[in-house]
């Protein structure tokens, strides 16, 4: 069975838990909880087996992610992988729980920051062509004009 498989069936008992996969030296998130810890730490989203969304980060940023679930608020769960998925720590709010409040602002953030990424890479692969400079020319000067008071 794949992780997101694994974490597919954790996620019927722990629905509004951030479920974190620890995978050799990194630990990864997919779906909702990868979508929430996008927003929250601004990392990258990428889109693993049956196109399911994904984010990862080292083990020495375990600590960061894990008090700022805390702060906030968001239950979450730890498994290892080499100890066969078991729970290597939980959280739980109880009915504090803010999971499904982040997750209603994150995915409205990660839709137009991978809409933004997807432009960024167009514009990058076409940089030489005249058409990708006098789009990248009008943007430039809308966004200066916004900033105008």
């Amino acid at each position: 069975m794949g992780v997101v498989n694994i974490v597919s069936t954790v996620k019927q008992i722990h629905k509004e838990y951030v479920v974190l996969v620890k995978i050799g030296k990194f630990y990864s998130a997919y779906g909702k909880d990868a979508v929430i810890l996008s927003y929250i730490f601004r990392y990258k989203v990428k889109y693993v087996e049956n196109n399911v969304q994904s984010v990862g980060f080292p083990e020495g940023a375990l600590n960061k992610v894990i008090s700022k679930l805390e702060e906030l608020k968001i239950n979450y769960l730890i498994l290892d992988r080499r100890n066969n998925y078991e729970v290597d720590e939980k959280s739980n709010n109880k009915n504090l729980n803010k999971y499904d409040d982040y997750y209603n602002k994150a995915k409205e953030y990660v839709k137009y920051k991978i809409k933004l990424d997807d432009i960024y890479e167009y514009l990058s692969f076409n940089i030489k062509e005249k058409y990708s400079k006098d789009i990248i020319i009008k943007v430039e000067k809308e966004i200066n004009e916004r900033r105008k008071i």
